[in-house]
């Protein structure tokens, strides 16, 4: 997958419940959960300095950070998953993982990103086994959130809406419920992102236009370590 536009806004209840509306007579709800609905996980990795977090804040360009990604608190499907940010666009590269492989990480493991038999797609485990041996990498936080999203085949347009966003220390919950997750938002302000490749179809920008948005540089990873910090 190339490097695509990955736009943000903070809303709140209200603006989201117009814009779904508008969302439902032009897109289809993704394959996921219900109805395009879904719980999302994910836990991510820094080193002893935090320096995904300071590059992150700081608006460092290019930079990158890894997660663990788990969806409505099954056992599969996981994935390992190195987000890249460049010249304002993002990219996505992930590796399926089993649950042995993903709580081995999750234990600060780093063994197992080296164990796949030869021949097996494993480079993004090579890379994060060897940043967790010579950075010190390790799993510092869980989030967690409530996920809507809508997509539309031209220009490969994804749409979501992320509500109940909440941060953990416990990062070997990602099965199971965390015993304690922060807000990381007031109640009743969501995310929406808007993702395509080159072009936002004008139909697409106008159902998300509500007229009093603007973009933002939100990070939930962020926003999350110093709500648990």
């Amino acid at each position: 997958m190339d490097y695509r536009v990955e736009d943000k806004y903070l809303i709140t209840r209200e603006q989201w419940a117009v814009i779904s509306v508008r969302l439902k007579e032009i897109c289809r709800p993704d394959e996921h959960g219900v109805e395009g609905s879904y719980t999302v996980r994910s836990v991510y990795f820094d080193d002893m300095t935090d320096s995904c977090l300071e590059e992150n804040e700081a608006g460092v360009d290019p930079r990158e950070k890894f997660r663990i990604r788990s969806y409505d608190r099954q056992d599969a499907p996981v994935h390992l998953e190195l987000k890249k940010r460049r010249g304002g666009r993002t990219k996505k590269e992930t590796l399926p993982l089993s649950r042995e492989e993903a709580e081995r990480l999750l234990h600060r493991d780093s063994g197992v990103c080296f164990a796949r038999a030869e021949g097996e797609e494993s480079f993004l485990l090579k890379k994060l086994g060897a940043q967790m041996l010579t950075r010190l990498l390790q799993p510092v936080i869980l989030i967690e959130y409530e996920r809507t999203a809508y997509v539309y085949e031209a220009g490969n347009v994804r749409i979501t809406c992320d509500r109940n966003i909440g941060a953990g220390s416990d990062v070997a919950a990602l099965w199971g419920k965390p015993e304690l997750l922060t807000p990381v938002l007031p109640a009743g302000q969501f995310v929406l992102e808007v993702k395509y490749d080159e072009l936002l179809p004008e139909h697409i920008r106008q159902a998300v236009d509500i007229g009093s948005l603007r973009k933002t540089a939100f990070s939930k990873y962020c926003y999350g370590r110093r709500r648990d910090l």
